[in-house]
């Protein structure tokens, strides 16, 4: 497993813990103009997020989806960053029900490791549920960042 530091990669201003989104393209919109806002990408990332989701699914169950980029927008990225929306009010994502976007930004294949790492903790039911119902983004971090304690749970 990849030692890359999750929170490291997410700014606390790209915690976002009170969104609304109309649908799916909306959020996934939201998504990538937090990763604008926090100088991860340029704007051209954000058609490549809309249009990977044409091609496959982000929604990865528990209520989370991780909008990401085709290849195409790889050329977008300046520096691998992540921005984590809630959306309390939940958003339809192909009949099913999201209140979570991981938006992953990537140069390389170090989304890989990431969305691997995501996968890990996100798995759980409990530290799913955990992540939707954080209070606030120091939540948010203190849950993705690895501890001993955590190893093996």
């Amino acid at each position: 497993m990849s030692d890359i530091n999750l929170a490291v990669l997410l700014a606390r201003e790209s915690i976002r813990l009170d969104e609304k989104a109309a649908d799916k393209k909306a959020a996934i919109e939201a998504c990538g103009r937090a990763l604008v806002e926090a100088g991860v990408v340029e704007e051209a990332y954000v058609p490549a997020m809309l249009e990977r989701e044409k091609s496959i699914s982000t929604h990865i169950g528990e209520g989370v989806a991780i909008p990401h980029a085709t290849l195409a927008g790889k050329e977008a990225v300046l520096r691998d960053g992540l921005c984590f929306l809630r959306f309390p009010e939940g958003v339809d994502w192909d009949g099913s029900t999201v209140t979570i976007c991981i938006g992953i930004a990537a140069q390389g294949d170090g989304h890989v490791d990431v969305l691997a790492q995501l996968a890990q903790i996100l798995m759980v039911p409990e530290q799913a549920e955990a992540l939707r119902n954080a209070a606030d983004p120091d939540t948010v971090l203190r849950m993705l960042t690895p501890s001993p304690a955590n190893e093996g749970e």
